[in-house]
């Protein structure tokens, strides 16, 4: 039975892909973006696309108030961590007060359901291990404190409320759609994988790698990369185990993969050569980074595109046939 979801930040990268995730098993799509950083291009025909900002009570209140919405799915938030230390208030309010303002809406116009897309920047721990859900929460930038605000938000509209959701936790979304409709347009990018495709390709200088002398079998970082088609899966199994109750997973493929590991499957992949230059450590970047899935797993996810060289494959054949990305 085709249900109808409301989608915030479809429009964007990780966003669109449960969009087109939605959209492949017949569901029908609204999404709200403000396409500060997301593109109408990503928004695939025959979705409803409106073009307003959360803070916009009135604009999120008449979309609410159209018909009734099986769930929500809420992507849209500022996701810069460095950014969000130099300007920590503005993360604070476009993340956590228009998030509170989203659940308010939804509580107030009977949405049962409510899938976060939140962060694996909620916990301060380095290490080999995965990180587990159970975790301390110790959030280190203001971005993981935003995240962390909706989801507290999100326990007493549960609580007070009855509004059922689902916290998803993840690092490194990367990737692109198998088939070819929709990838990775930021401006500026800041992402490991398409950074370094795009050195491989000549669009940029050589890349520079922060540090070869952390404790990890080549000295460079080592971080989680989840297929972002992977994640769209785990979004729409998420919002269906909530019959059961609340949901909190952390998505990871389990091991993660360092810098130069990252490089060595793009040159693998493109058959190019990826010019770099070893420079000084970034000042708070953790040796290793990689998330646990064994909640996610043990509920029945299976990320079809684990491996590095599959996820990179993805990137590349959308980086080269999208030389502008979308054009916008």
């Amino acid at each position: 039975m085709p249900q109808r979801f409301l989608v915030t930040g479809g429009a964007g990268y990780v966003g669109s892909h449960l969009v087109a995730a939605l959209l492949d098993r017949g569901d029908s799509v609204t999404v709200i973006d403000n396409l500060r950083t997301g593109h109408k291009a990503a928004v695939p025909a025959g979705v409803k696309l409106v073009v307003a900002d959360l803070s916009d009570g009135q604009a999120i209140d008449g979309v609410m108030g159209d018909g009734s919405w099986d769930a929500v799915f809420h992507f849209a938030s500022l996701s810069q961590v460095g950014e969000s230390m130099r300007m920590p208030m503005r993360y604070l309010l476009d993340n956590a007060a228009n998030g509170v303002r989203l659940i308010d809406s939804c509580v107030r116009h009977g949405v049962g359901r409510f899938v976060l897309s939140s962060t694996a920047a909620l916990f301060n721990v380095d290490g080999a291990d995965p990180i587990p859900e159970d975790a301390p929460i110790d959030p280190q930038s203001a971005y993981g404190d935003s995240k962390w605000m909706i989801e507290r938000a999100l326990r007493w509209a549960g609580q007070v409320h009855g509004l059922r959701a689902a916290c998803l936790r993840y690092f490194n979304a990367a990737g692109a759609d198998p088939a070819g409709r929709l990838g990775e347009d930021h401006r500026p990018e800041s992402h490991l994988i398409p950074l370094v495709i795009d050195a491989a390709l000549g669009r940029r200088a050589a890349l520079d790698v922060f540090g070869d002398d952390y404790p990890t079998p080549d000295g460079t970082c080592i971080r989680d990369y989840v297929h972002v088609s992977d994640l769209a899966s785990a979004h729409l199994l998420a919002v269906e185990a909530l019959k059961d109750g609340p949901v909190v997973w952390n998505l990871g493929n389990g091991a993660g993969h360092s810098v130069r590991q990252v490089i060595a499957s793009v040159e693998r992949v493109s058959g190019l050569t990826v010019p770099h230059r070893i420079v000084d450590r970034r000042a708070g970047d953790a040796a290793v980074l990689v998330a646990s899935s064994a909640r996610a797993q043990a509920a029945g996810w299976r990320p079809a595109h684990a491996d590095l060289d599959d996820i990179v494959r993805t990137a590349f054949d959308w980086r080269k046939s999208h030389p502008d990305g979308y054009g916008d």
